[in-house]
């Protein structure tokens, strides 16, 4: 009886989500102490390019099941066929991203298969008597290290906790594809209907200026703006709080409950840093704190720490900037 850890890849439209390559980044780091092989699945509709480009970036065997009902994404026949599929591999671990679809599947999965399901997993620990998971709770205030009880374990990673494996395996993986007739029962998907209010730029933005609390009140934002202004491929974005009160629309807030950056550049201006913000930017590849606290949590992920006014810092960053530009 071979054993596995396997891996849920994401697609959007027939690319690969980002998140794939993080969770074979967590698969290498568990199998520093379980090694056992890794498969990767992908379920769509047409499925050869992507599978051919996960397989040669990360030298894992691929497995895509294609099946014509999956040309958009459809819970219910998801859970079924991955149920099928990993009856029959015994997997000691299932990684899958914690995205609205993971959300959608996993935890289901993970009871049919009588397996853990373990959310929000944003770090591995090793506690000797097994591998802990360690994930947030009580909205950030704790963080707790979670250690499975059962022979599979689920788990729904982070985007952005784990940093990417290079995509440049010294061997490509071999790729099995096959074909799938199953239909759904009960749910039938309509399809992904774009949002008509224009996209915030988060996603592809090389550098995310972000604003908290800290920034006093909403005529401060123009400071925001004026120093995001300064970069190429800038976005604005927002904590919590900010959204909350009216400052920035909610498509610009990162954190749990928002959204998930990786810029290589992250700027943080007047937020505390509490973990529900810090799971949507940690991965970010260098991180600037602005804060007047010298306790903000945020000090303690920033590469850079700057305890100022940012009221007083930040238009004379722009000043120093223009100075130099006009030189």
């Amino acid at each position: 009886m071979d054993k596995h850890i396997v891996i849920i890849a994401e697609l959007r439209g027939n690319q690969v989500n980002p998140i794939t390559y993080e969770l074979l980044a967590l698969a290498e780091k568990i199998r520093r102490t379980h090694t056992l092989p890794v498969k990767v699945i992908l379920l769509g509709a047409d499925l050869e390019m992507p599978a051919r480009e996960i397989a040669d970036a990360s030298g894992k065997a691929v497995l895509a099941i294609e099946n014509g009902h999956l040309k958009t994404y459809n819970g219910e026949l998801t859970k079924d066929l991955l149920y099928d599929i990993l009856s029959a591999l015994y997997p000691v671990f299932i990684l899958a991203a914690q995205t609205t679809r993971g959300l959608d599947f996993g935890p289901g999965l993970a009871v049919r298969l009588e397996a853990a399901c373990i959310t929000g997993v944003n770090a591995l620990v090793d506690k000797g008597e097994g591998l802990c998971f360690s994930r947030a709770a009580y909205h950030g205030k704790i963080v707790t290290h979670v250690l499975s009880a059962t022979e599979t374990t689920l788990l729904l990673v982070q985007p952005g906790a784990f940093r990417a494996v290079e995509k440049e395996a010294k061997a490509s993986g071999p790729v099995e594809i096959k074909t799938s007739d199953a239909e759904p029962k009960r749910i039938r998907s309509l399809g992904i209907s774009a949002t008509r209010s224009e996209d915030a730029g988060l996603a592809g933005a090389n550098v995310v200026v972000a604003a908290g609390r800290g920034v006093g009140e909403k005529e401060n934002m123009a400071l925001i703006k004026q120093l995001s202004a300064l970069f190429p491929r800038s976005a604005v974005a927002g904590s919590r709080p900010v959204c909350d009160m009216g400052w920035l629309e909610y498509k610009r807030q990162v954190g749990l409950t928002g959204a998930t950056v990786s810029p290589k550049l992250y700027i943080a201006c007047g937020i505390s840093g509490a973990m529900p913000h810090q799971v949507g930017m940690q991965g970010a590849g260098f991180i600037v704190a602005i804060s007047t606290d010298p306790r903000a949590p945020i000090f303690n992920l920033s590469d850079v720490c700057i305890q100022e006014d940012l009221k007083r810092f930040i238009p004379a960053l722009v000043e120093e900037f223009q100075k130099r530009k006009r030189q």
